[in-house]
């Protein structure tokens, strides 16, 4: 979804942007169709994240190479599972994060490739991307703004979560984040990975425990149960549903904030 808000908001009404990631689904999981994978080569571009979502990099290996923009370059992923959460907190080992989108300034820097890939497919709109995308990069800007501000003093700096998509984030504003699962929703936590993480919040005087959209909340309000933690819901966005508690990008991200900062009671 980050992909395809950006896209649209550069693109405009000059482009006909379609999100191959459904309403409510993990983008991990996706499986595309033949007519789906046929609209994939028909696109003038096709903009992704390779490793994101297998299926969508299959099929611009095989039908859409030559149109396939591939953002990781420049959202400089170099995030690993032990970096993000610290060694004496992983659940599972290291592999590079992906959710890039969560640090503004990283969504930024991948808007402008896109600008740039949009100016050379239609020149004859390069004066609307343009200005699209500085109005885009003035609003992700504002929000990092708002982040720093806003997490500049909080009695806690531990984000403890159902799993490890918040890298980029704590990264970013100096937060430590504990996940009790690793970097996908799919891995199933062990009992001494439910018990460690509970040790954390206790020992560390964790309040909150913060749930997901689009997965289970069973595993992070197993653990707020034990510890008399509370459970909040702080959204990964990596993906659209009727649980996001905002319209768009800027709106859940900034529900994120106002979630964050009454876990870590911030001031």
């Amino acid at each position: 979804y980050p992909l395809q808000y950006i896209t649209e908001r550069i693109g405009g009404n000059h482009v006909d942007v379609h999100n191959l990631t459904p309403t409510g689904a993990e983008p991990h999981e996706i499986e595309l169709s033949a007519s789906t994978t046929a609209s994939v080569e028909d696109a003038d571009l096709v903009v992704y994240l390779h490793g994101l979502a297998p299926a969508v990099d299959e099929a611009v290996a095989d039908v859409a190479a030559g149109s396939g923009l591939d953002v990781a370059p420049d959202a400089r992923l170099d995030l690993r599972l032990a970096q993000a959460a610290g060694d004496a907190t992983s659940a599972s080992g290291s592999g590079r994060d992906l959710h890039f989108w969560l640090d503004p300034t990283r969504l930024a820097s991948v808007a402008e490739a896109v600008e740039s890939r949009l100016v050379e497919i239609d020149p004859a709109d390069s004066a609307a991307f343009t200005t699209n995308a500085g109005a885009l990069q003035a609003d992700l800007l504002a929000l990092d703004s708002d982040y720093q501000s806003g997490l500049a003093h909080c009695a806690s700096r531990v984000i403890v979560t159902g799993h490890e998509a918040f890298g980029y984030l704590a990264d970013r504003y100096r937060l430590t984040q504990v996940g009790v699962s690793g970097l996908t929703p799919e891995e199933e936590p062990s009992p001494s990975d439910l018990a460690r993480v509970s040790r954390y919040v206790e020992q560390h005087h964790v309040t909150t425990v913060y749930t997901e959209t689009l997965v289970s909340p069973a595993i992070s309000a197993t653990v707020a149960a034990e510890t008399g933690a509370k459970t909040a819901v702080l959204d990964p966005l990596e993906g659209l549903s009727k649980a996001n508690q905002g319209a768009d990008y800027l709106g859940i991200m900034r529900a994120n904030l106002a979630e964050l900062r009454r876990g870590l009671g911030c001031s």
